[in-house]
């Protein structure tokens, strides 16, 4: 579900792939000399265990919401150009693309920042949930992102 087109952000909160370099296509920018992709994957292990797959759940709105006012905090506070998020939901298997982030900025500097407080803001505060399904249990996690 897209939230809409913006001139300086975009967030899409689903079920579908993320499309690397799609999100890349979103930040370009002529004052931009600087591009920066995050992507955040499952992994085979947490915390020594052994993971099977992971399953996230969202309240869309609220975390689209989220997600853009974090977006448009952080453009502004590093001088970014242009950020997008995508963070998926429903079953991922190992090696999917959870979350990624991409932000164009005049310099890598600001292009850096900007991506890592975004990605640092969207796991504590965005309403996103991770069920982490291992070889010998589960979990519910709250505050999650990647």
């Amino acid at each position: 579900m897209d939230d809409g087109p913006s001139e300086r952000c975009w967030v899409h909160i689903g079920p579908e792939p993320i499309d690397a370099a799609g999100l890349l296509a979103r930040v370009a920018d002529r004052d931009a000399g600087a591009q920066v992709l995050f992507t955040g994957t499952v992994r085979a292990r947490t915390g020594g265990r052994a993971v099977r797959h992971l399953e996230y759940e969202a309240y869309v709105p609220m975390a689209q919401a989220q997600c853009r006012e974090i977006a448009e905090a952080s453009c502004a506070r590093h001088g970014a150009c242009r950020m997008a998020i995508a963070h998926r939901t429903g079953r991922l298997a190992i090696g999917e693309i959870a979350v990624a982030i991409a932000v164009s900025a005049p310099h890598r500097a600001e292009a850096y920042a900007a991506s890592r407080e975004a990605i640092e803001a969207l796991k504590h505060e965005v309403a996103i949930w991770k069920r982490e399904v291992f070889t010998d249990g589960s979990r519910w996690v709250y505050g999650c992102g990647s």
